[in-house]
């Protein structure tokens, strides 16, 4: 089984603070977001909501998308997330199934 990587994004709300991350694991990453596990920028302002995800078949492949989105100003990223989640769901429920 070939492992996957991911580039996500995390917020607080519709319109709200947004957490552009990378992780070989979405699901143990949400749930450590989700539960404020770790210290750090979305733990401080509360970022628990999985608005957004690509996956990638390399860490170098999504490491560089990483970087990439971080560079976007807020108004290309909250396009992509409407996009690809009109409605702002949180996501994680369905990737944790």
């Amino acid at each position: 089984m070939q492992k996957q990587f991911y580039v996500y994004i995390l917020t607080n709300k519709i319109n709200g603070t947004l957490y552009v991350g990378v992780t070989n694991d979405l699901v143990r990453r949400g749930y450590e977001h989700k539960n404020k596990l770790v210290d750090g920028f979305s733990k401080k302002h509360d970022l628990t909501m999985l608005v957004y995800y690509e996956c990638f078949n390399t860490a170098p492949d999504a490491i560089h998308r990483e970087k990439c989105i971080k560079k976007w100003n807020r108004a290309w990223k909250l396009k992509r997330i409407h996009a690809f989640n009109p409605k702002w769901e949180d996501l994680y429920e369905q990737i944790a199934q």
